[in-house]
C-alpha cells in the first residue's frame, strides 16, 4: 500500500512538471527542447511550491488544498497548451547537440541522487533511522516542519518546536514535502521526491545558464563542474608528508595515503591488510572543504549546500533559470522576458530569501548600469529610445517582483528578522585565522587566483554582468544578514557561480590557443602534450578537494561498499533516532491528537518533533537562535519541569498545554530528572528505556 501511495505522489509531481512544460513552451516558443524542459521543470516547481499553499490560508493545509492545487495546475497546463498550439518552433531532442550537457549533468544528477538516497532517513536493520554527516543537523529541523505542517494543518504554520510562534523561516521548501506527506507518502519519500525534482532542475539550470551566457558547450561544461565540485587547496592538508607519499606508484604507498585520508587500509591483491586508524576524513567535518580548525570554510555545493539546506536547494532551482532570463532580457534585448522574470522573482522570498536578495542585487546593478548608459548616449535618439524602452520593461519587472514579494517579506520575513541579529556590520565574512587574500586563495584555489585575469580578458558585456556578482561579494564582506555569520555563503555562492563562469572561459580559451599553435612535427606535439599536462593538473587541483569531500559524504551514510572482498550494504550512517524512539513515535502518531503538546528534551534530533508533527514545549537552541526567535523562557522552563516539577509542573503544564511527558535517554542525559514525581503520572507507552506519560490521567 505504501508503494502505491508513493507512486501517487510521484504522479502528482509529474502532473505539475508537465503543466510547467506547457507553460514554458508558451512563454519560450523559440527555445530548443532541453531549455523548455528546464524552464518547464522550474515553472512546475513554482506551482508545486505555491498552489497548495494559497488555498491553505483559507481552508488549512489539508487534502482539499492539494486537490485544488492539482486542478489549478492542470488548468494552467491545458490553457498553455491551447494558447501555445502551433507557436513552438523547437524540434525533437537531438542527442548530438546535447552531448556535453548529458556528459556533465547526468553524472552530477546521479551523484546527488545517490547521496540524497543514503542521507534522508534510511532505516537500519535494527529499526533505527540513519542519516549522513551533512544531514545530521538541519534535516532534523526540516522533518519537524514537514510533519507538523501536514499533521496539524494550521496555516500559516507555527513552530512545532516553539508553539505559538509563527514560522517566519522560508517554509515553502518544507511545505512542498508536506504536500506529499498529506497525500500519504512515507516521510522519507515525501522528503526525497521534491528534493530530487529540485536538484535536477538546479543542475540543468546551472549548465544552461552558463551555456546561454558564454554560448559554448565546453565553457558551460567546465563551469558546471567547477561550481558543483570545484574547490581550493584544502586537499594539500591531506598530503602533508611528501617524503612518505612521493612514491605513490607502489601499492603500499597508496595504502599509506588511503589510511591517512580515509582512516582505513585496504586489502590488495598483494595481501596487504593493516590496522584501521581514525583519520581525517572519517572525523566529524574534517574534509578538504569544511575543516574549521584549518580555516577551510568554502564548502562543497552538493554536500554542504544542496543536500542539507533545503531552502538553498529550492531557491537555486528558481534562481539560475531567473539569472538566465535576466541576462537574456538585458543583453539579448528579449524585453518580454522581464515579465516572466518578475513573476519568478516574486515567488522566491518564502522559498529562499537569499536567492531573492542575490537576484535583486544583480538586477539593481544592471539597472543602474543601463540607466547610466542611457544618460551617456542621449545624443543618439534611436539608442536612447531603445534604452528607454528597456528601462520601462526593467521597471515593470521590479514592480511585478515587488508586488508579489511584499506580502511575503512584510508578513513573514521582516517580522522575524526584526527581532535582532539579522543585520550587522562584519568584515571578512567567517575568516578567523588567515589574511584576507590567503583565506580565499586556500579556500577557492585557482578559481580565485584566476578570477582577476579572467575578468580582465573577458568581453565588456561579461564584465558588466559579472559586476552584479562582485557587488554581492563586496556586500557580504561587510554586512551579515542573519545571526549566523557563516550563512552569508548563501549569497556568496552566487558570486562563486559566476566566477566559475568567467574562469572557465579563460581556461578554455587558453587551452584552445595553446593546442592550435601553428608549429609542425614534434614541436607542435610537444606544445599539445605540455598543454594537456598543465590543463589536467589545473583541473585536478580545482576538483580534488570536492571529489574527496563527496567521497567522505558517501561513506558517512549507509552505503554499498566492499568489505572482505564482497559487496554489501554497510550501515555506517549516523543514528539520528533510535529504534526504541521510533516505536514511541509510532504510538504517538496512532494514539494522540495532532495538536497534542509533549514535554521532551531539547535535543536537535528530537524524535517527537521530527516524526510525529506534534508540538513539543521547546526545541533545540541550535535552530531557534539562528532563526532570531526568543526561546529563552521555554528553554529554561523545560529544565525546571524535569528537575523541579513539584514547584512548577501544574502551572506550566496548564500554561503550555502539556498533554504528555517523555522520559528517555535524552531526558535523563540532559537533566537531573525527578523520577519520583513523574512516577505519579500514568504511563501510556514504553519502549526500551523510553516511557511516555499522560498528564492529568489516573
Amino acid at each position: 500500500m505504501q508503494f502505491v501511495l508513493n507512486l501517487v505522489s510521484a504522479l502528482y509531481a509529474a502532473a505539475f512538471a508537465v503543466s510547467g512544460f506547457m507553460l514554458a513552451r508558451l512563454v519560450l516558443p523559440s527555445d530548443r527542447l532541453i531549455k523548455q524542459i528546464m524552464f518547464g521543470l522550474c515553472a512546475g516547481l513554482v506551482m508545486l511550491l505555491w498552489l497548495p499553499v494559497l488555498p491553505s490560508f483559507l481552508i488549512g493545509f489539508g487534502l482539499a488544498s492539494q486537490l485544488i492545487a492539482l486542478a489549478a495546475a492542470a488548468g494552467i497546463g491545458v490553457l498553455s497548451a491551447v494558447l501555445g498550439k502551433g507557436r513552438a518552433k523547437t524540434g525533437k531532442f537531438e542527442l548530438k547537440r546535447e552531448r556535453a550537457l548529458i556528459a556533465v549533468c547526468v553524472p552530477l544528477i546521479i551523484v546527488g541522487g545517490v547521496l540524497m538516497g543514503n542521507h534522508y532517513i534510511t532505516s537500519a536493520s535494527n529499526g533505527s533511522l540513519h542519516v549522513g554527516q551533512c544531514t545530521y543537523g538541519d534535516l532534523c529541523m526540516h522533518l519537524g516542519f514537514i510533519t507538523s505542517i501536514s499533521v496539524q494543518k494550521t496555516f500559516p504554520p507555527t513552530y512545532s518546536i516553539l508553539p505559538g510562534t509563527q514560522l517566519g523561516y522560508p517554509f515553502l521548501c518544507d511545505s512542498i514535502s508536506s504536500t506529499f506527506y498529506t497525500l500519504g507518502s512515507s516521510l522519507r519519500w515525501a522528503t526525497l521526491l521534491p528534493s530530487l525534482y529540485a536538484y535536477i532542475t538546479v543542475v540543468l539550470g546551472v549548465y544552461l545558464f552558463f551555456e546561454d551566457w558564454f554560448r559554448r558547450d565546453s565553457i558551460a561544461a567546465l563551469a558546471t563542474v567547477l561550481f558543483f565540485i570545484g574547490g581550493g587547496f584544502g586537499f594539500a592538508y591531506f598530503f602533508d608528508n611528501a617524503k612518505t607519499y612521493a612514491g605513490l606508484a607502489t601499492p603500499e604507498a597508496w595504502n599509506n595515503w588511503i589510511n591517512e585520508v580515509y582512516g582505513t587500509r585496504v586489502s590488495t591483491e598483494w595481501g596487504a591488510s593493516l590496522n584501521m586508524g581514525q583519520r581525517l576524513l572519517t572525523g566529524w567535518y574534517k574534509t578538504p572543504t569544511n575543516y574549521v580548525d584549518l580555516g577551510l570554510r568554502w564548502v562543497n555545493s552538493i554536500a554542504d549546500m544542496l543536500l542539507p539546506q533545503r531552502a538553498t536547494l529550492f531557491g537555486w532551482a528558481l534562481l539560475f533559470p531567473a539569472l538566465q532570463l535576466l541576462r537574456r532580457a538585458v543583453f539579448d534585448n528579449e524585453k518580454r522576458l522581464f515579465i516572466a522574470l518578475g513573476v519568478l522573482a516574486g515567488a522566491m522570498p518564502l522559498v529562499h530569501t537569499h536567492s531573492f536578495f542575490a537576484l535583486g542585487l544583480i538586477s539593481a546593478f544592471l539597472f543602474a548600469a543601463r540607466l547610466i548608459g542611457m544618460l551617456k548616449t542621449e545624443k543618439d535618439a534611436a539608442k536612447s529610445k531603445e534604452r528607454s524602452s528597456g528601462l520601462r520593461y526593467f521597471f515593470l519587472f521590479g514592480v511585478i517582483a515587488a508586488a508579489l514579494a511584499a506580502p511575503q517579506l512584510f508578513g513573514f520575513t521582516f517580522r522575524q528578522s526584526s527581532a535582532g541579529g539579522f543585520l550587522k556590520w562584519h568584515f571578512n565574512w567567517c575568516n578567523e585565522s588567515d589574511s584576507f587574500i590567503w583565506f580565499y586563495v586556500k579556500n577557492l584555489g585557482f578559481i580565485f587566483i584566476l578570477m582577476l585575469p579572467a575578468f580582465i580578458v573577458t568581453e565588456r558585456k561579461n564584465k558588466l554582468f559579472y559586476g552584479g556578482a562582485l557587488l554581492i561579494w563586496a556586500v557580504c564582506e561587510f554586512i551579515v544578514f542573519q545571526p549566523n555569520t557563516y550563512d552569508n555563503n548563501k549569497l556568496l555562492f552566487v558570486w562563486f557561480a559566476m566566477t566559475c563562469g568567467i574562469v572557465s572561459e579563460l581556461i578554455i580559451k587558453a587551452w584552445e590557443k595553446l593546442t592550435r599553435a601553428e608549429k609542425g612535427g614534434s614541436s607542435r606535439f610537444a606544445v599539445r602534450a605540455a598543454a594537456f599536462v598543465c590543463f589536467a593538473a589545473l583541473i585536478l587541483s580545482m576538483t580534488l578537494s570536492g571529489v574527496m569531500t563527496l567521497a567522505r559524504e558517501y561513506v558517512s551514510g549507509d552505503h554499498i561498499g566492499i568489505e572482505a572482498g564482497s559487496i554489501r550494504n554497510k550501515e555506517t550512517g549516523y543514528e539520528v533516532v533510535s529504534a526504541d524512539l521510533v516505536a514511541v513515535t509510532d504510538w504517538i502518531k496512532e494514539n494522540t491528537d495532532p495538536h497534542a503538546t509533549i514535554l521532551t528534551a531539547t535535543n536537535h534530533n528530537n524524535a517527537v518533533a521530527m516524526l510525529t508533527g506534534r508540538d513539543i514545549v521547546c526545541g533545540s537552541p541550535t535552530f531557534l537562535h539562528f532563526h532570531g526567535v526568543d526561546y529563552s523562557e521555554r528553554y529554561y522552563n523545560v529544565q525546571r519541569l524535569y528537575e523541579d516539577p513539584a514547584s512548577c509542573f501544574d502551572k506550566l503544564a496548564a500554561e503550555y498545554g502539556i498533554d504528555y511527558v517523555l522520559l528517555g535517554s535524552w531526558e535523563y542525559g540532559s537533566y537531573a530528572v525527578d523520577s519520583g514525581f513523574f512516577s505519579g503520572l500514568t504511563p501510556v507507552f514504553s519502549s526500551g528505556g523510553n516511557t511516555l506519560y499522560a498528564v492529568g490521567r489516573g
